[in-house]
């Protein structure tokens, strides 16, 4: 396999065609890619603005082999892509980032805290859960706790809290007796997360960190930089780029961290792709993580990750899509794209469900103030709930 850069005009893949594959697209298309989306999904965010659509399961062979003959490097936009489908691309001489084994670490959550502590960072206090037995082993300073599957969790799905061995036994059987990991609760102040980029060559581009709040296990809110002390965001990106060197990873990955009461940090989870907290880095850096992504995978110099505007991004799920009698509308986007420096994103998906991500907005000014003053009246008149 050759480092020679892929240059603009060459064909750049992609397995998966959400949103962060669509803006993935977008940012290949200003930089003279073009782009084939394989993807089962005909009517998926990614595939309407991709040049080319391979609709098909990620495992079919023959689709994976039409992808491997047109496109010389492919990149994924979630995590749960097969390992293996990346290993058959890679058997056919295409350059894959991430690789197989970075996405299967990062595929199940116990391997993954293993590898996170082999980087020597820290970890949230944790049990691997295979039966029932597992769980009468749990003694009592393990609670409270979460239990989490060790597969195909994402945005708060798969986790069930537990205070006890009794709702520990039935959240396992909720779970259908799955390969379990059990995390204990650890006093929270604050989650942030840091988005890094590395390329073939080992240069590595770290963002400033973001500051995260969730409503119903879906991020809501994300403010950058975080409003964290000085010491603490240096140590966050430090963890990042740590972890993204041990993990030889080729690509862009965001390590989620909890901020905790006395300011130590522990590493929750990594994501293997552009993030949702990094959607700001579109408007508010001099690259976003989506030009990164396309710099990495083509063996490009990466671009500057500096922050030129602060930023306060808001996500807009489904649910501002209907009225009070449910009925669907569009919301009142005049009023809300009067206020200045406001950047709003949809992703073209055709029928809005409640919790569903429908876009984000992005306010950028050049004090945090400003920012989030901006973000408040947004937030007013879309009817939505911002952090102090």
């Amino acid at each position: 396999m050759t480092d020679k850069p892929i240059l603009p005009g060459s064909w750049l893949g992609l397995l998966g065609g959400g949103q962060l594959g669509r803006m993935f697209a977008q940012a290949a298309a200003t930089m003279g890619y073009r782009v084939c989306v394989l993807e089962p999904d005909p009517n998926a965010p990614a595939a309407v603005v991709a040049e080319k659509h391979i609709c098909a399961p990620y495992t079919d062979e023959k689709a994976l082999e039409d992808l491997a003959s047109l496109c010389p490097a492919v990149t994924t936009e979630f995590e749960n892509v097969p390992a293996q489908a990346l290993e058959f691309l890679a058997s056919k001489g295409v350059r894959t980032s991430p690789c197989a084994n970075a996405v299967r670490v990062t595929q199940d959550r116990f391997d993954e805290k293993s590898f996170i502590r082999s980087a020597l960072c820290p970890v949230a206090p944790h049990l691997l859960i295979l039966s029932d037995h597992d769980c009468e082993e749990v003694t009592p300073d393990y609670f409270p706790a979460i239990l989490k599957t060790a597969r195909l969790g994402y945005d708060g799905k798969g986790q069930i809290t537990v205070n006890d061995k009794r709702e520990l036994l039935s959240a396992f059987e909720k779970l259908g007796r799955v390969r379990c990991v059990l995390e204990k609760r650890l006093p929270l102040f604050k989650e942030v997360s840091v988005i890094a980029a590395r390329n073939r060559k080992g240069e590595v581009s770290v963002y400033p960190v973001c500051e995260n709040y969730h409503r119903n296990g879906i991020l809501a809110v994300s403010i950058m930089p975080a409003r964290v002390d000085e010491e603490i965001a240096k140590n966050a990106r430090a963890i990042a780029e740590r972890i993204i060197n041990k993990l030889d990873y080729v690509g862009v990955l965001c390590t989620e961290l909890f901020v905790l009461a006395n300011g130590q940090l522990v590493a929750n989870e990594l994501a293997p792709r552009p993030h949702n907290s990094g959607h700001a880095t579109i408007d508010a850096c001099v690259c976003s993580q989506y030009e990164q992504q396309v710099r990495a995978m083509a063996d490009l110099p990466l671009g500057s990750s500096e922050q030129v505007s602060k930023s306060v991004m808001l996500n807009l799920l489904g649910d501002l899509w209907f009225d009070e009698n449910e009925e669907i509308r569009e919301p009142h986007w005049e009023s809300v794209l009067d206020i200045p420096g406001l950047k709003l994103h949809l992703y073209g998906k055709k029928q809005p469900r409640h919790g569903r991500k429908m876009g984000h907005i992005t306010c950028i000014a050049s004090s945090e103030e400003e920012a989030m003053f901006k973000a408040q009246m947004a937030a007013r008149l879309l009817g939505l709930e911002l952090p102090e």
